[in-house]
């Protein structure tokens, strides 16, 4: 009987993946190897749209006396995508105050992040905490960069219409 269920295991697996029940390794090792070369195109198709994403948002920063401040949701991008998008940001606006944001199964991901010539006025931590509070997380990190997450979506768009104001105070 387990003979037999194995069997029936062995060769339904077989159907699923288009294979001989003696070709099941080679096949799977040749699936597995495609899921990583998909996913390593994904990463570099993903930090592609990042990178022309962030280049949209440059002319969407007000200035505050030659400090750029930024609040922007980017659709679809996740930790990483958020982190390259600012790390370009950061190096063509120079002098800046940026919070990327990011709704993803309705969890929000931000991050702050403040060059180092404004980091003694201004912490990242302290503005990524602002944003967070009103989208229901918490978050922190480095002066010059935090990490915040979030459960109630639906307050976003305030949250990030708010940190123009929430610089201006502070500069």
């Amino acid at each position: 009987d387990f003979l037999q269920t194995l069997e029936s295991r062995i060769n339904e697996a077989a159907q699923i993946l288009k294979a001989a029940p003696h070709e099941l390794a080679p096949r799977v090792t040749q699936l597995q190897d495609n899921i990583r070369q998909l996913e390593r195109e994904l990463e570099r198709v993903s930090s592609k749209l990042a990178a022309s994403q962030g280049d949209d948002l440059l002319s969407k920063a007000s200035d505050h006396g030659g400090l750029k401040v930024l609040a922007a949701q980017l659709d679809t991008a996740d930790a990483k995508v958020l982190r390259e998008t600012m790390d370009t940001l950061k190096t063509k606006l120079k002098s800046a105050v940026i919070v990327l944001a990011s709704v993803q199964d309705g969890k929000v991901s931000l991050i702050a992040g403040v060059t180092s010539d404004v980091s003694n006025r201004i912490k990242a931590g302290d503005l990524v905490n602002f944003v967070a509070q009103q989208v229901g997380g918490k978050g922190g990190g480095k002066p010059e960069m935090a990490m915040a997450g979030g459960t109630d979506p639906s307050g976003l768009a305030k949250a990030l219409a708010g940190v123009d104001a929430w610089v201006a105070e502070r500069v």
